[in-house]
């Protein structure tokens, strides 16, 4: 993997640190709190793809169009007339659809929940510790999930979900590169397990929750995605044992106070290429959450499910993302080893430039299929197969490679914020999503799927450009 100059890594062993002998316990060469992050993050994104699955064809095809006819929905009418007034700000006077409402609050829920990890991070360097952080937000989260299965509390379990993942999500990832000593290059290939973690809670969130909610009923989807979160949550705590201490704790054993150290110039110029990354980050999630939203509606109403004469919800077309990374991950993590052994290995930024370029190149194939597949016609699941497994390989060149870099560059007084801030940028590229995603009805769709491409590979050319003045800024190891 990519050799880098860990200074700054997350997790300073200290006399005494926990973790120093935690580290002869291994499985596969990689110690074995990995294994427990890895299922416990496998469970929470179990929980999260399986009622993502479910958002937009729920709101469209039930909830909205209810909550219109008079059902009760606490906050309804507030949600629905501010983002009428916000999409007005931009020239849209005209009263939002159902589909481009849907859109909007999907936009607004996916961005928020990547908004709260900064301040969860913060919460868990200054006062809570990773650990607490956790278990406070896996059960903010396990009732949210819940509460998802009452239609009048739709906006109220959005909310716990969002301030749940707050806690949780940057002190799961924070913790996995605590895992590690100063200069171990196994970072890199810990976070592509950790990934494949991940994406395998949401290859069989859909299978189920999706299957259970469109097949079923709406609230057995939810309710399914509730008990994912609670399984997650007791392999943390039976596990807790296997992890390394966190920040709250090391600084409790440690003679010397890290926060009252000033940031220094070093650390402000790496904290400054985060920012300057995380920019140019929210145009990649902006283009790629299009899956849960869009292609989403694509895969409904333009895509054929129909095998052997069994109809098969569409649902599961989230699952094929998770499915893809799956099964490459561990192919681009021996890529990239063959690369790194002859000296080619590309840089962090050149590999986040690229997964840009391959999600921008993946919607050349919506295009043609746009031209191909009428507007009321229904059309092979190979559009969507092909299309989801190129920017799912652009996905495996930028995201897990992000989360390494923070870890590496981050101050380690201050890895769990910035590690939150890097999740921010997935809070202005969801919100970007949902927001670009109101067009897609009043847009041919061949324009639609045009402004995505370009997006994509506008990204890559930024990275790509950027690459050697920030080598230079955070050094040229990563």
């Amino acid at each position: 993997m990519t050799s880098a100059n860990d200074a700054t890594a997350a997790h300073e062993e200290l006399p005494g640190d926990p973790s120093a002998s935690m580290s002869q316990a291994e499985w596969f060469g990689h110690p074995k709190g990995l294994y427990v992050l890895f299922f416990t993050e496998m469970w929470e994104r179990f929980s999260y793809y399986g009622m993502r699955a479910l958002l937009v064809l729920y709101m469209t095809k039930y909830l909205i169009i209810h909550a219109d006819q008079g059902m009760v929905v606490f906050g309804y009418e507030g949600i629905r007339h501010f983002v009428q007034w916000f999409v007005g700000l931009f020239g849209m006077k005209d009263a939002l659809s159902v589909q481009a409402l849907s859109s909007q609050i999907y936009g607004l829920y996916t961005g928020f929940v990547y908004f709260t990890p900064f301040f969860g991070g913060i919460l868990a360097d200054r006062v809570f510790g990773q650990r607490k952080s956790v278990y406070i937000g896996g059960i903010l989260m396990a009732i949210g999930h819940f509460l998802m299965a009452i239609e009048s509390m739709f906006f109220v379990a959005l909310f716990f979900l969002i301030l749940g993942n707050g806690c949780f999500k940057p002190n799961i990832s924070t913790q996995v590169g605590n895992l590690y000593p100063e200069g171990d290059h196994r970072r890199d290939s810990a976070f592509t397990i950790f990934y494949m973690g991940i994406n395998l809670g949401a290859f069989f969130s859909p299978l189920v929750c999706g299957t259970l909610g469109q097949k079923v009923g709406w609230h057995y989807g939810f309710g399914a995605a509730g008990v994912g979160m609670l399984a997650g949550l007791c392999i943390y705590h039976f596990g807790k044992h296997l992890l390394p201490p966190d920040r709250i704790m090391v600084k409790s054993a440690s003679t010397e106070d890290a926060a009252e150290h000033k940031i220094t110039p070093t650390e402000w110029k790496a904290i400054g290429a985060l920012v300057f990354l995380c920019m140019v980050n929210v145009i990649f999630w902006a283009v790629y959450e299009q899956q849960g939203n869009t292609l989403q509606l694509w895969a409904d109403a333009n895509t054929r499910w129909n095998f052997f004469g069994y109809n098969i919800p569409s649902s599961w077309y989230q699952s094929f993302n998770p499915a893809f990374i799956f099964i490459f991950a561990p192919f681009m993590d021996k890529f990239w080893g063959w690369q790194d052994k002859r000296g080619k290995e590309p840089s962090s930024v050149t590999k986040m430039g690229i997964g840009c370029i391959l999600l921008g190149a993946a919607f050349v194939i919506m295009i043609a299929a746009s031209k191909v597949v009428g507007p009321t016609e229904q059309g092979s699941l190979m559009w969507l197969v092909t299309t989801t497994w190129l920017f799912t390989m652009g996905e495996l060149y930028l995201s897990p490679i992000g989360l390494s870099l923070v870890t590496k560059v981050a101050p380690a007084r201050m890895v769990s914020m910035l590690m939150g801030m890097w999740f921010l940028s997935s809070f202005f590229g969801n919100y970007l999503s949902g927001f670009i995603g109101g067009f897609y009805e009043t847009m041919t769709k061949d324009a639609f799927f045009t402004l995505l491409m370009a997006m994509g590979v506008g990204a890559g050319l930024i990275f790509f450009a950027a690459n050697k003045p920030l080598r230079k800024t955070i050094g040229h190891g990563v």
